[in-house]
């Protein structure tokens, strides 16, 4: 017969006689099964709109199926000629280049590789467009000395080169080019041309006013944010609002204000005219380039370091500052040794927000910039939509989310992610 004290050393179990344990655990599941399903459709959303384009871009920046796909004669007989001769291909090679001229003229497909080889050395899409014509009219061979005479290109071993190295379905050139690089003639890697180095610098420059932004926000948004977290509550709402308020205004809307405020014979300038700070001949150029640029995207960007700020600022008690001051420090230097040091969770969490958004911005540094405060992201859209170098473009995205991730792991070994806070 059991007593109550073994009763009440047992293990204990619910109503329905399942250890208690057990049913926690069981429960303990449920709720984690719950939690997935609920957050499915945003995991869903982020594998489908963020995670598929990222590595259809990766694989776009190195993919080249255009020379394999519509000279597929050619890449075939090219592959088992040796270039290192330094002699032609031979006659079986300009009979399946006439094979796929003719071919490609006829199912409209040979301005695809045209174009493709036109990234490679300009001129070469004029090259196939005029060869192709008369190709479709040779009708036996010889056809070696013909093609030569047709365009004098199809002598030149540096095109044959080319063709036979981007009949490789996989290519470095995208990323070679996104790196002022090149194959030269001979296969080997050399620099571009200095009047077609572009890219580096253009880094460089996004890096540099990436920077240059994101500490103008920390110094503009730190006393705003100290004030919002300082004065009564009636207020600070009210201001927070105006905080928020562009956040209510089309991106759009808010970069062409500044085109109206900054122009020549803008608002600015005027009011500086008027007040007699300048002459009116010599009215200041504050858009189409660098300032122009820093001016919108501090603006646009200035509420993403506000709020990380605030939201820090709030929490910390003000009996730490009085504190401070009652042993015996000024109030310059409590500031600096107890309420400084508290903020920099929110500092860390802006600078990350507002660097990461600057780097990779595009619509405001394309109507103010100009020439000269033009971001990398503005020549990946113009290579997507204009010149259509769309392998181009994705390596240097690539490039470009490259140089966050390393800018970020930087950034967690100096300051530490786990350091920054929203509140």
């Amino acid at each position: 017969m059991t007593t109550s004290s073994d009763a009440a050393s047992g293990p204990l179990v619910t109503s329905d006689g399942v250890p208690l344990k057990q049913s926690l655990q069981h429960a303990l599941k449920q709720k984690r099964r719950q939690a997935f399903l609920l957050t499915l459709p945003l995991l869903a959303f982020i594998f489908v709109f963020f995670l598929i384009p990222i590595v259809m871009m990766l694989w776009r920046s190195v993919d080249n199926p255009d020379v394999t796909k519509y000279l597929s004669r050619t890449a075939v007989t090219l592959s088992t000629w040796d270039e290192t001769k330094g002699e032609l291909p031979g006659e079986e090679v300009y009979e399946a280049l006439v094979a796929d001229l003719t071919e490609g003229r006829k199912e409209k497909t040979i301005g695809k590789v045209a174009r493709r080889l036109n990234f490679e050395i300009p001129g070469m899409s004029s090259v196939f467009r005029g060869s192709a014509r008369k190709a479709a009219k040779l009708k036996e061979g010889p056809y070696k000395d013909v093609m030569v005479g047709i365009n004098k290109k199809w002598g030149d071993i540096a095109v044959w080169r080319l063709i036979k190295r981007e009949s490789n379905p996989v290519t470095a050139s995208y990323y070679l080019n996104a790196m002022d690089m090149k194959f030269g003639p001979d296969g080997s890697i050399t620099s571009q041309p200095e009047n077609r180095q572009i890219y580096v610098f253009l880094f460089q420059r996004t890096i540099i006013m990436s920077v240059a932004i994101t500490l103008l926000c920390i110094l503009l948004g730190f006393p705003v944010a100290y004030l919002l977290a300082t004065i009564p509550m009636r207020y600070a709402g009210l201001l927070l609002i105006l905080v928020l308020l562009p956040f209510w205004t089309s991106l759009l809307v808010r970069t062409t204000s500044w085109i109206a405020l900054l122009q020549s014979q803008g608002v600015i300038n005027d009011l500086l005219v008027a007040v007699g700070l300048i002459d009116d001949s010599n009215r200041l150029q504050l858009i189409h380039n660098k300032t122009g640029t820093l001016i919108a995207m501090t603006h646009i960007l200035l509420p993403f370091m506000i709020l990380p700020l605030y939201s820090v600022m709030k929490t910390i008690p003000p009996s730490y500052m009085r504190a401070a001051r009652s042993m015996g420090a000024t109030q310059a230097w409590a500031f600096y040794k107890v309420y400084l040091p508290q903020t920099l969770s929110g500092i860390g969490a802006g600078t990350i927000l507002v660097f990461i958004l600057s780097i990779g911005f595009y619509i405001t540094p394309a109507l103010v910039g100009g020439t000269s405060g033009t971001l990398i992201s503005n020549f990946i859209a113009n290579h997507i939509s204009v010149t259509l170098n769309w392998g181009l473009a994705a390596a240097l995205g690539a490039m470009l989310l490259a140089l966050v991730l390393v800018l970020y792991m930087i950034y967690d070994k100096i300051v530490g992610v786990d350091n920054m806070k929203m509140g």
